[in-house]
């Protein structure tokens, strides 16, 4: 827990920098304020003659003599003058204080959102496919606001420890043994609730192993509420539901038993100590009533800083585990960078990267020269020993079965992977890192699962080119075939479409994943299976599309419904990894005994069934 401590400690320095300082400075002058306005009150009243404290009261014979210059009522109201003057001042300094740590509670936040975020993009896509995006949205959502709250409470806790440390000295000069025997009192209770903090670190790793599980099951549920619906499963999950809010119930009211129990000792406590020394006072040592309010005044003022400073030890313990994950989440995303330090971008610049890199000037081919890739934790290779060219302004279909190693060959090419050996060129260098960015600003990509925003379809286009004109948007959907049924919309491209395009047909939802890729005006086009879910019109609609492209951009498509790559250039075949076929699609088939033409076979069958 120490190590974590400073961790963030040096983190909250590192980013708010001078601003602590004078946080501390303000809290000083803070102390200051409240503690003169307090504990002078009585002692100066007794110098006027309100009060007899005897030999407990203090000795400034300036002071005395400046207000005996005054009637007794004149020094009645300069004192409560004084008084209210400095309480006031300490009130208005207490609210720019409150302010300060508001905007360094903040700007430390947004400091972790944009690092942990920026590092997330920044990540090699095989970083990606060994996390699941709950964890993500966990981390970025839940654990950053408990973060932020302990934040809070630490600068809280902060200025309590000044405040104390002020309130002691002077209450130190009021009464130097009765000081002492407070925060003596205090020291040992400190001593025998410590183990209080290690249960609010361990109720804290339940919290973040519970809210983790929580989000998890939760965004899987949703994502599959149509298998939950169509198969009657809503009965078993809401009782991992009902089973997953007990926990998290207990969590939270363990906590609180902890929490409110530190207090009830510590009150407990007061109770007895106060009576005590009213006892001893009154009985043993005599004491003067007027000294004996200043007792009971002091003590009134630190004991409930002593229970604050506990409480918030309690609570910035059970953060701890939540700055763990997000430390944590930052580790591994920095060790699965995708760009070195030198080449990458910085954070704040990463929303704006994508159109800040010149697009490859790709003109002859992509050639694989000896591809050997596992992934992470596998023993088998995925591709192995692959050899291929892609050559430009052509139309490349990649096929196989399933699991032949179709889309993992494509992330090669795109850049998301890189091979364990051999060497991905364009044309003719090799895709080294330093070229990696201005390659994939080159490539337009489209996927099995159409991804779409909550958003107008506008707002979609847009993504990719933000300075996209009416025209260009227009002329990308036309090319896509989306214009019409575009057209036809309530409110035209600024129709909000729903979660994921949900409002729209597959077939559309496509369409508009191809219209987006093509206002990018990318130099090679990539369709992941992309008309494998269609029907025959809608494959149709993006077959007419991908021909009038030939011969101005290079388009590789993985075809699993081969009768669309019919009027392909190019066609790779493989087979558990490997290149096992390479030619045209009419020397493909015309082979009766290769692999492509079995595969045709296989197709023109089922579907004459």
């Amino acid at each position: 827990m120490k190590s974590e401590l400073h961790y963030f400690m040096r983190k909250l320095h590192h980013t708010t920098g001078p601003v602590l300082y004078w946080n501390v400075l303000g809290m000083v002058c803070i102390g200051l304020m409240e503690g003169i306005g307090i504990y002078m009150l009585v002692p100066m009243l007794s110098l006027i003659g309100i009060f007899d404290m005897g030999s407990s009261g203090i000795h400034l014979p300036w002071l005395s003599n400046f207000l005996h210059q005054f009637s007794q009522h004149n020094q009645l109201m300069l004192v409560l003058f004084t008084f209210v003057l400095i309480v006031s001042g300490q009130a208005w300094m207490q609210r720019l204080q409150t302010m300060r740590n508001v905007r360094i509670q903040q700007q430390f936040i947004r400091t972790l959102r944009m690092e942990a975020y920026s590092a997330i993009l920044m990540a090699k896509w095989s970083f990606f496919l060994q996390k699941r995006k709950s964890d993500f949205n966990h981390i970025l959502t839940t654990e950053l606001a408990r973060v932020s709250q302990g934040t809070s409470i630490l600068l809280q806790m902060a200025a309590s420890l000044v405040f104390t440390a002020i309130q002691i000295g002077l209450a130190f000069w009021l009464s130097a043994r009765l000081t002492a025997l407070v925060l003596v009192c205090g020291l040992v209770l400190f001593f025998l609730l410590r183990t209080f903090v290690k249960r609010a670190k361990r109720i804290g790793d339940q919290t973040t192993e519970f809210s983790q599980a929580y989000y998890n099951g939760i965004t899987e549920h949703f994502n599959g509420i149509k298998d939950i619906k169509s198969n009657m499963l809503e009965h078993s999950h809401i009782h991992w539901f009902d089973r997953m809010c007990r926990q998290i119930e207990r969590n939270v009211v363990q906590f609180s038993q902890l929490n409110t129990g530190t207090q009830l000792i510590h009150r407990v406590s007061a109770a007895f100590i106060i009576a005590a020394f009213i006892y001893l006072s009154l009985r043993v040592m005599s004491v003067p009533p007027a000294s004996l309010l200043l007792i009971i005044l002091i003590f009134s003022r630190l004991w409930p800083r002593f229970t604050a400073i506990q409480s918030n030890l309690e609570y910035i313990s059970s953060m701890l585990p939540a700055f763990r994950i997000v430390r944590e989440l930052q580790v591994q995303t920095e060790n699965s960078r995708e760009i070195s330090e030198g080449n990458a971008e910085e954070p704040q610049s990463a929303a704006t990267s994508a159109y800040a890199v010149e697009p490859m000037d790709f003109k002859e081919s992509i050639r694989c020269q000896d591809i050997y890739y596992r992934y992470e934790g596998n023993d088998s290779y995925s591709l192995f020993n692959v050899c291929a060219s892609i050559p430009a302004k052509s139309m490349t279909a990649i096929v196989g079965k399933s699991g032949a190693g179709k889309s993992t060959f494509i992330d090669l090419i795109m850049g998301l992977m890189r091979p364990e050996s051999g060497s991905i060129q364009i044309d003719g260098k090799p895709l080294t890192e330093e070229r990696l960015l201005s390659w994939r600003s080159s490539i337009g990509y489209v996927s099995q699962d159409p991804f779409l925003f909550h958003t107008s379809i506008r707002e979609n286009l847009r993504l990719v080119d933000p300075d996209a004109s009416e025209e260009q948007m227009w002329r990308a959907l036309q090319f896509s075939a989306s214009a019409l049924f575009v057209r036809r919309l309530p409110q035209g491209m600024d129709t909000i479409i729903g979660d994921r395009g949900l409002r729209l047909s597959g077939g559309e939802r496509q369409r508009l994943v191809l219209a987006r890729a093509m206002l990018r005006n990318p130099s090679v086009l990539v369709l992941d299976e992309a008309t494998s879910a269609l029907d025959s019109e809608n494959e149709q609609y993006i077959h007419e599309a991908l021909e009038r492209l030939k011969g101005h951009v290079t388009i590789i498509v993985i075809a699993h419904r081969l009768s669309t790559i019919r009027t392909a250039d190019r066609v790779i075949v493989l087979e558990e990894g490997r290149v096992i076929q390479e030619g045209g699609y009419q020397q493909l088939s015309a082979d009766p005994v290769g692999t492509f033409s079995r595969l045709l076979n296989m197709q023109a069958g089922a579907a004459g069934q």
